[in-house]
């Protein structure tokens, strides 16, 4: 039972499932183009093959890339890439070169023709499309994970990647932040 004082409003529906991740997807066409768009909407979804899904409106610039080549690079984002993510979210590619004007560098991964990774950003997810459900406003690129390179700066003595040190950034209700405090680790809650 629930305090009294916890009273409940009833909203339409909506996506309130925060925090998400903030992430910077790169993609190309076939003649060169590249872009970047700045994706809240998606997740793992698959451990064996590892798959991923990314969700985007038809309407932004990098949607008819993404569904021409088969190809985006989920590139993750930490404090000091924010202010780019956001930017990027907010500028069309048709009008802007957004590597360019943020200053981040393109570079050919290791498995994609076309979408380039971010090198700035510590982890590059090189992904390639399987499958497309347009679901409504968005249409979600589900894809498999051809591989994934990580900055080999963040690797400590023992040769542990050291993911949680990154300063990775999510994605809440509109609003930014910096990962913080960690509270306990996998399976701490029966551990003897």
């Amino acid at each position: 039972m629930g305090n009294a004082n916890d009273k409940k409003q009833i909203w339409k529906p909506g996506n309130m499932l925060y925090p998400v991740p903030a992430v910077m997807v790169s993609c190309a066409d076939r003649e060169g183009r590249k872009n970047i768009i700045t994706v809240a909407w998606t997740g793992t979804i698959c451990s064996e093959p590892a798959m991923v899904s990314i969700s985007v409106r038809p309407e932004r610039y990098s949607y008819d890339m993404i569904r021409k080549t088969k190809e985006f690079v989920i590139n993750l984002t930490t404090k000091d890439l924010t202010y780019a993510t956001d930017w990027c979210g907010v500028k069309s590619g048709r009008d802007v070169d957004k590597f360019k004007e943020m200053k981040l560098t393109a570079a050919k991964g290791n498995q994609l023709l076309y979408a380039p990774i971010i090198v700035e950003s510590p982890v590059n997810i090189e992904c390639k499309v399987i499958e497309t459900a347009e679901l409504g406003s968005h249409t979600m690129f589900i894809a498999e994970v051809l591989d994934v390179m990580v900055s080999e700066k963040y690797m400590n003595e023992s040769g542990k990647f050291e993911l949680n040190k990154l300063g990775l950034v999510a994605y809440s209700h509109g609003e930014y932040f910096a990962l913080g405090e960690k509270i306990g680790k996998f399976g701490y809650s029966v551990k003897k």
